[in-house]
């Protein structure tokens, strides 16, 4: 009689975990769908009707940034940022504030490229100066800021960036002149992983991919996997921006986020770290703010403090460097948002 073969258990609990972790998006929009069928159908049908239409409003912003993320992946165009960490300390830290900035790596996919950089020798001041501007802006994000809130706001954002990675690296740059800063890694870090090859091991740029079938297939791949994961956050946002609109009172956002002050912008700058949902996904939710009476400003705060302090931005820190460091990181993070907001505020009152 044959033995029929135990239930692997771990698994099927692996599997379902990774089903969860790709699939979780859609299904808290899905549940909040449900949840407001059951309470409130009218308004189920409007946030669903809202979502779609925002999105097809979208759409041309959406195809143009999937299409520079997956080019520059097909084309091996990112490796160019392990050029940038090349030269004087001082040089470093522009081209890696602007290559951060520009550059098109996700929260998660500059974990391990930090990780290499670090532990290849790479001066702090250099990669604070990338890690800060690295999550606020990208190629992509550029396209949809524009599309979700004007080119002005995509500009300046940019500029945010750009500012805050040169802020970051000054600092640290200072700090280490003076003997401090020297010990930065955790125990046991490592050369970073997959994402560190795109430093150490540089692979030639093509930019003709299409003449090579495996670049083709990496575009494809990529513009799959971006297409999704923007497509989940942005109808996921688009859904909490209808309820935002209906439920919460315009009067309310305009007395604590609206005005001239300084007040608003600290907030949104403080704000911004708990309730950073996603870059794309903060973009029409901050759009729909504005519409009620933010202050542009406090707009700008919320973003780029809410980009930088993230989870998983803040969780690569946490884990990669040691303590003092990641307290130098957030109050880099949180005081340059607000001084971007600060400055942005006083520029939209001339």
């Amino acid at each position: 009689m044959m033995q029929s073969k135990p239930f692997a258990v771990w698994p099927f609990v692996i599997n379902v975990a990774g089903i969860w972790k790709k699939g979780q998006v859609w299904f808290v929009s899905l549940l909040i769908l449900a949840v407001l069928l059951a309470i409130n159908p009218p308004q189920a049908s409007n946030s669903f009707q809202f979502a779609l239409s925002n999105l097809l409003h979208t759409f041309p912003f959406l195809l143009l940034s999937i299409g520079l993320a997956a080019y520059a992946s097909a084309t091996g165009a990112d490796g160019l940022i392990a050029r940038v960490f090349q030269g004087s300390p001082r040089k470093m830290i522009v081209l890696a504030a602007i290559a951060g900035a520009l550059s098109p790596f996700c929260s998660c996919g500059v974990i391990p490229l930090i990780a290499a950089l670090l532990s290849m020798g790479v001066p702090l001041a250099a990669v604070m100066a990338f890690w800060l501007a690295s999550p606020i802006m990208d190629p992509s994000m550029f396209v949809l800021t524009a599309g979700v809130l004007g080119f002005e706001f995509a500009l300046v954002k940019t500029l945010a960036a750009v500012s805050l990675g040169l802020l970051g690296g000054t600092v640290v740059y200072l700090l280490s002149a003076n003997g401090r800063l020297l010990d930065t890694l955790k125990e046991g870090v490592g050369n970073g992983g997959c994402g560190g090859t795109k430093v150490s091991m540089a692979k030639p740029i093509e930019w003709r991919f299409w003449q090579y079938r495996t670049r083709v297939d990496r575009f494809f791949r990529e513009g799959v996997k971006i297409t999704l994961f923007l497509t989940k956050w942005l109808f996921l946002a688009y859904i909490l921006e209808s309820l935002m609109l209906t439920y919460l009172p315009a009067d309310l956002v305009s007395r604590s986020l609206g005005g001239e002050g300084i007040l608003p912008i600290a907030i949104a700058t403080l704000v911004g770290v708990p309730a950073y949902l996603n870059g794309y996904a903060a973009l029409p939710l901050v759009g729909g703010l504005v519409e009620q009476g933010m202050a542009p400003g406090a707009g700008l705060a919320f973003l780029v403090a809410g980009g930088v302090t993230s989870l998983p931005a803040a969780l690569a820190v946490f884990a990669l460097v040691k303590k003092q460091v990641f307290a130098l990181y957030l109050a880099l993070a949180l005081g340059g948002s607000f001084l971007a907001g600060l400055l942005f505020q006083l520029w939209t009152l001339l």
